[in-house]
C-alpha cells in the first residue's frame, strides 16, 4: 500500500476492509500479467484512439511554444476513459458485473456508462443535481449508453455528495459490485491505481515533447480537482528535476492552496475543513473542479516541493474558454481552461498543457455568462 508521506490510507467502515483487499490483491497480480497489460494496451489504441496528439498552439500565447496533450480527443471526449477501461478489465478479472461510480462534470460518468456497455455490466452512475442541471448533455449520454444516472439532492448537490452516495452504494452491494472511482483519490489502492492507469498521458507527452522539439518542456501545467489528468501527465515528468510541475485549483476549490490535513472519502489529504475537521464547501463554475478534496499524491508533491499549485478564477478560466477556441478552433473544457490561464503568464517558455477534455459539455454553462 503506498504511502504519500503521511497522506493517503484507508479510513473507511470494516464493510469495506476486505472488498479494499481484494482489490488490492487484484490490480498487483494485473500488473504482473501480460494478458492484463496487453488487453488495456489493445483496448486503449482500438478503441479509445490512443495515442492522443500534441498540438502546438500558434496564437493563445504568444511568444510562448505552447503544447497540448489532446485528451480531449480521446474516445469520449475526456482523459476518463483510462482510468475506466483499465478499471473495468480489472472489475471482470474480479468477477464483478455491477459498477457504481460518481460523477461531477459528467465526463467520468460517460466514461463509466461507456465501458459498462462495451463490457455488458450494469451501471449505476450518483451525480449531484446541481451538476446534472450544468451538465445535462452527458445526462442523457449516460442515459443512452444504458447507465441509471441517481440524482444526489443534498447538501451541496456537487461531486462531494455523490461520492458519499457512491460509497454508501458500495457498501451495501460490496459483494457483486465494484466501485469505479473516477480520480486519484479515496481509499487505499485506488490513488495508486487511477495514477497508474492515468501515467500513459505522461509517457506519451514525454516522447512526443523529445519527437516535437528534441528536449523536454521547462513545464508542465495542468488543471486540478481531484486530480487525475494532472497526477497522470506529471508521472511522465517527475523524474526530471528541471522540469517544473504545475496544477491548477479553481479559486474557490483550491484544497491545496488554502486546506488543511484532514480525512474525504476515505483517505487523509489536503481538505477545505474548519479546525474540527469539518468538510466545508467548495465552489468552480467546473463541475468537475467543484471538490474540496485532492488526491493525497498532489499533496504530497505540494509539501515535497516537487510540485506547485495555482489557482485560476471562474472568469479567467472562461476568458482562456473563449480565447482558445478563437485562437486555435480548440473549444476546451472549463477544467484544462483553468490551466490554459496560468500558462499564459507562466515564466517558461516551453510549457505543454493537459488539455484533458472537451468543451461542448460546457457550453451552456459558459453561454449563461454572456
Amino acid at each position: 500500500m503506498s504511502d504519500f508521506g503521511g497522506y493517503g490510507g484507508r479510513y473507511v467502515p470494516e464493510t469495506l476492509v476486505p472488498a479494499l483487499d481484494e482489490l488490492e490483491r487484484g490490480w498487483q497480480e494485473a500488473q504482473q500479467d501480460d494478458s492484463f497489460r496487453s488487453e488495456l494496451h489493445h483496448l486503449l489504441t482500438t478503441y479509445a484512439g490512443r495515442p492522443t496528439p500534441l498540438t502546438l498552439s500558434e496564437r493563445f500565447a504568444p511568444g510562448k511554444r505552447l503544447y497540448l496533450k489532446r485528451e480531449d480527443l480521446l474516445h469520449t471526449g475526456a482523459h476518463k476513459l483510462n482510468n475506466a477501461l483499465g478499471q473495468a478489465v480489472l472489475a471482470q478479472r474480479l468477477g464483478k458485473r455491477r459498477i457504481v461510480a460518481e460523477t461531477g462534470a459528467g465526463m467520468h460518468g460517460v466514461a463509466a456508462a461507456t465501458v459498462c456497455a462495451r463490457f455488458d455490466f450494469e451501471c449505476v452512475v450518483y451525480m449531484g443535481e446541481e451538476d446534472m442541471r450544468r451538465q445535462q448533455p452527458n445526462v442523457e449520454r449516460m442515459r443512452l449508453l444504458g447507465a441509471e444516472v441517481r440524482p444526489v439532492d443534498f447538501g451541496t448537490r456537487t461531486l462531494k455528495e455523490a461520492t458519499s452516495e457512491a460509497i454508501r452504494d458500495w457498501i451495501t452491494n460490496v459483494e457483486t459490485t465494484h466501485y469505479l472511482i473516477g480520480s486519484c483519490v479515496g481509499p487505499a489502492p485506488y490513488p495508486e491505481l487511477v495514477a497508474e492507469l492515468q501515467s500513459v498521458i505522461g509517457r506519451e507527452a514525454r516522447e512526443q515533447m523529445l519527437a516535437a522539439e528534441g528536449r523536454l518542456p521547462e513545464a508542465v501545467i495542468a488543471c486540478v480537482g481531484g486530480g487525475s489528468n494532472a497526477i497522470g501527465i506529471f508521472h511522465g515528468f517527475l523524474e526530471d528535476e528541471d522540469v517544473r510541475l504545475v496544477g491548477v485549483e479553481a479559486a474557490g476549490a483550491a484544497s491545496l492552496g488554502s486546506g488543511r490535513p484532514a480525512v474525504l472519502h476515505g483517505a487523509r489529504s489536503s481538505v477545505l475543513a474548519d479546525e474540527d475537521g469539518q468538510i466545508e464547501d467548495a465552489h468552480s463554475i467546473s463541475a468537475g473542479l467543484d471538490y474540496p478534496g485532492v488526491g493525497p499524491e498532489h499533496a504530497f508533491l505540494r509539501d515535497s516541493g516537487r510540485a506547485e499549485y495555482l489557482v485560476a478564477t471562474d472568469e479567467e478560466a472562461l476568458a482562456a474558454f473563449r480565447d482558445l477556441g478563437r485562437a486555435e478552433g480548440i473549444l476546451p473544457a472549463l477544467e484544462p481552461a483553468h490551466a490554459l490561464a496560468r500558462a499564459r503568464d507562466l515564466d517558461a517558455e516551453l510549457i505543454l498543457v493537459g488539455l484533458s477534455g472537451r468543451g461542448d459539455k460546457d457550453l451552456a454553462e459558459v453561454l449563461a455568462q454572456g
